[in-house]
């Protein structure tokens, strides 16, 4: 019969195991981690960003969503119900959890193996039953503690990233949905401009007074202008689709309020003297970076360390042999126990592999983790100074449409009415120059929509993420010949 272990047996075990758990034991943050996250959202748009994990959090920001939805959206309500709703942004925030699980574990000793087995014979059986730890593995649980640590602060701020992304893009939805539902409005103007003025030649066609050219012609400009009425409407429809996608709204949530208008860009650009040196400091990326180095550079210092012996284990044991006897005295065959302790090691012998190719592999990994941050650094300097001079073309382009074409505009406009009432132009003049106006303001929105799309793109190169900066500011700057700042 299989021989049971002894009482000393299961001490042993237990005593094992209760070390184990008294040295080390997995621990997880109330919030997942998520304060990185939190943090960015706090400072950069005012408001926290929360990982909903239970019911009650689902609820809460149920009803943060109805109040916020109760008015029309501003662009901080549109930002703070994207954080709350989108779960895409709740996804990068499980993720956050898994990446804060492996580092617990990685914290963990190795746990012991217990191993035993039996053989039976004619002659009698035998049981031996064994306890191996990682000896090796418990000599590098600090530095590899450390390493979890680095790692899954990576992965804080990499969720914090996700964070900041989420919300600039809900910014520059926001921007593009008002914007468009402005050009609308006044390509509406438009259209009903030039409906008045093919009406009116229809009527003096009719009586003869306008020539079959300008019938024609003027039919032409309202047929046109409802062609641009029907597209900046559909422009409009697709922003704000695009928008309810980011703010993470379906059903009865979509039917939102948004202004009619954008607000008007600030009288002065901001002046940033020290961009470079703040973008530095603040730009997620590099402390990504900065923080899958610290681990690199940790991981190689323990591949060297350890990079003859990376297996040592240590077992001690108790085997149990049973033996058939013939006792000589009864004539009868008595079973006999023989117990033997002791213990045993086992370490890895370096005869074809000295560590050089884990070492090599480590210190090219570290190599490239320096490479790759000084790398991303020239590139957000570079990405900051682009966004900002975008940012001070589009705030130019705006002044200038707004207070230098729109005014001449304007002046244009009175003399043509002035000259209407004194009979020195027809009408036909005076509501093609109305028609002119109109797009010209629908140019002065299009700027002032590039001016807050600029300002997010900014915010977004100081802070990151950062995203692509187009070139054109720079090029309508050239065109209405703005000085460059």
């Amino acid at each position: 019969m299989m021989q049971a272990l002894s009482p000393a047996h299961l001490r042993l075990a237990a005593a094992v195991g209760l070390s184990v758990l008294a040295s080390s034991c997995a621990t997880f943050s109330p919030d997942g981690g998520a304060t990185v996250a939190a943090q960015a959202a706090r400072h950069e748009f005012g408001m926290d960003a929360v990982a909903l994990r239970k019911d009650e959090d689902f609820g809460w920001a149920r009803s943060r969503t109805e109040q916020l939805r109760k008015h029309p959206l501003t662009i901080d309500a549109a930002v703070e119900i994207a954080l709350l709703n989108n779960r895409g942004l709740q996804s990068a925030y499980n993720r956050l959890g898994v990446a804060e699980a492996i580092m617990a574990r990685e914290k963990l000793p190795p746990n012991p193996t217990f191993a035993f087995s039996r053989l039976a014979g004619p002659l009698g059986s035998e049981v031996e039953g064994a306890i191996v730890a990682n000896i090796l593995a418990l000599a590098t649980l600090p530095v590899r503690a450390e390493i979890a640590d680095d790692r899954f602060r990576a992965a804080q701020f990499e969720a914090a990233g996700e964070t900041l992304r989420l919300g600039y893009e809900a910014r520059r939805a926001y921007i593009r949905a008002v914007g468009a539902r402005e050009i609308a409005g006044s390509m509406s103007e438009i259209n009903q401009s030039t409906q008045a003025v093919a009406a009116l030649a229809r009527r003096l066609g009719e009586t003869g007074a306008a020539s079959r050219l300008d019938q024609a012609r003027d039919q032409l400009s309202s047929a046109e202008a409802a062609t641009q009425l029907a597209s900046a409407r559909l422009q409009a429809s697709n922003e704000r689709e695009r928008l309810t996608r980011v703010l993470g709204l379906w059903g009865a949530d979509v039917d939102f309020v948004l202004p009619n208008a954008l607000s008007s860009p600030p009288s002065r650009p901001r002046s940033l003297p020290r961009l470079e040196q703040e973008t530095v400091s603040r730009r997620i990326e590099l402390r990504i970076a900065e923080a899958e180095l610290g681990a690199l550079a940790k991981t190689l210092g323990l591949v060297e360390a350890t990079r003859f012996v990376n297996l040592f284990e240590l077992s001690g044991g108790r085997k149990v042999k049973t033996e058939s006897l013939l006792n000589p005295e009864s004539g009868l065959t008595e079973n006999t126990r023989f117990r033997f302790f002791g213990g045993a090691a086992a370490i890895e012998i370096p005869i074809f592999d000295f560590g050089e190719t884990r070492v090599r592999e480590a210190e090219q990994s570290w190599l490239a983790a320096v490479n790759r941050l000084t790398q991303k650094a020239v590139d957000v300097r570079s990405q900051a100074r682009q966004a900002y001079r975008t940012y001070r073309y589009a705030h130019d382009i705006a002044r200038f449409r707004k207070g230098e074409i729109l005014a001449l505009q304007t002046i244009v406009s009175d003399e043509m009415l002035r000259r209407y009432n004194g009979m020195l132009v027809d009408a036909f003049s005076l509501l093609e120059n109305s028609r002119k106006r109109v797009l010209l303001q629908a140019a002065a929105i299009e700027a002032k929509r590039d001016f807050w799309l600029a300002e997010t793109d900014l915010r977004a190169a100081i802070s990151g993420p950062g995203e692509a900066i187009g070139g054109m500011a720079g090029e309508r700057a050239a065109e209405l010949g703005v000085e460059r700042p």
